[in-house]
């Protein structure tokens, strides 16, 4: 929801917001739960709030998921980040012609316990990126999603992947959106990603930090 609708709703509407939107990064942070909507559903049955447009944006979710995590899980939460930074850089290292790239919570980090991976590949050949997975012995089932490539849906296969133990979500993108702004919903904001290099300097500037 835009931040002007958002100054249009009652004093009673806001507070229940930051209720919801604090009470949802707590199930998050708890719960390991990644999905934001569910979050919300789930804070907003606790609390009791019937009103759908009452329900926090995930901005100000992923805000509130910030602050509970820097405050009750700093070096763990540190640890659990660079840990998974390291293994979403070997499999990015090893799936390298796909054009790879990190996204979700691990890249933000804000993910939780028992978080997933989440990769972006690049190709239009969604068999190659298969025929790779099951050469490694890697073990995968399929999904589609929907995102939007700009103002433009796209059905995006979804490769659920266990790499070495962890869980990786591969979103294989079609090759020409490499270059363009993608979006989990037409409303929202564009989805961050950062590319081998990147993951990698940011993996050396939090180890010359801590």
């Amino acid at each position: 929801m835009a931040r002007d609708s958002r100054l249009k709703q009652s004093p009673k509407q806001n507070q229940m917001r930051a209720r919801i939107a604090a009470a949802a990064a707590r199930i998050m942070a708890e719960d390991g739960v990644d999905d934001f909507a569910l979050a919300k559903r789930k804070a907003a049955r606790q609390l009791g709030a019937t009103d759908t447009h009452a329900l926090p944006g995930n901005d100000e979710v992923e805000a509130e998921l910030r602050a509970y995590l820097a405050l009750y899980r700093g070096d763990e939460q540190r640890e659990r980040i660079a840990g998974l930074r390291e293994l979403a850089l070997a499999a990015m290292r090893e799936l390298e012609p796909f054009r790879p790239y990190l996204s979700g919570g691990v890249l933000k980090g804000t993910a939780s316990r028992n978080a997933e991976i989440d990769l972006q590949l690049f190709t239009d050949d969604l068999k190659s990126v298969e025929i790779f997975l099951m050469n490694r012995g890697v073990a995968y089932d399929v999904s589609e999603q929907r995102d939007y490539c700009g103002d433009e849906p796209r059905a995006v296969s979804l490769l659920h992947a266990d790499w070495d133990g962890v869980p990786v979500n591969l979103a294989v993108h079609g090759a020409n959106d490499e270059r363009s702004v993608l979006k989990a919903t037409l409303m929202g904001r564009p989805i961050e990603r950062a590319g081998i290099a990147a993951v990698q300097s940011l993996i050396e500037a939090n180890g010359a930090s801590s």
